[in-house]
């Protein structure tokens, strides 16, 4: 009798949260199942190894990236600003996956390290696409990675800076296309 796929959808979800929350070293097989609430030998039957949870955490993180090129790709206001704003937005599925990813990278795991690097090849692809100079593309990236980062830590410059008044941050990203011009 085959598991319901919801059982091995709750081992991935709780193994994100482990590496979330915890690190890859937390992440053990044992707490895994733990948290999934399912045995041990119930995690082993849809994944064998955590090499396999890393595999399906990498997976599941390209499903979700996917979702995120598409509507980057179509926003009306463009990819610039859909890479700022999102930016801002913290503790979505996207942003547990790819916080996974990355724990899973600082672990030596390089699959997830390859795969970083692809998504922000992509994303900084379509920046580019719609900025058309690689200086500015490579702004708007800082810009968003930066954001983020402060958003990371409690009481940070933005967070007393902009309070929450993330139109006044998005305010500056078509003034990057001014830079251009003095550029030129």
């Amino acid at each position: 009798m085959a598991r319901p796929p919801a059982a091995r959808n709750k081992c991935l979800d709780a193994y994100i949260s482990l590496l979330c929350e915890e690190g890859e070293r937390a992440a053990t097989l044992e707490a895994t199942a733990s948290r999934a609430g399912v045995s041990k030998g119930g995690l082993l039957y849809h994944f064998a190894s955590k090499e396999a949870l890393a595999v399906g955490v990498i997976e599941s993180t390209e499903e979700h990236v996917q979702l995120d090129l598409a509507r980057m790709s179509e926003v009306p206001e463009g990819a610039s600003v859909y890479y700022v704003q999102t930016s801002a937005e913290v503790d979505t599925e996207l942003d547990r996956h790819l916080v996974a990813v990355q724990r899973l990278a600082q672990a030596g795991v390089s699959s997830a390290s390859e795969m970083l690097k692809d998504v922000h090849s992509r994303w900084f692809q379509l920046i580019l696409d719609e900025v058309g100079d690689q200086s500015i593309a490579h702004l708007v990236i800082l810009i968003g990675e930066g954001l983020y980062a402060h958003l990371a830590t409690p009481d940070s410059w933005y967070q007393s800076t902009f309070d929450g008044r993330l139109q006044e941050l998005l305010d500056l990203v078509p003034q990057l296309k001014k830079l251009k011009q003095l550029n030129e």
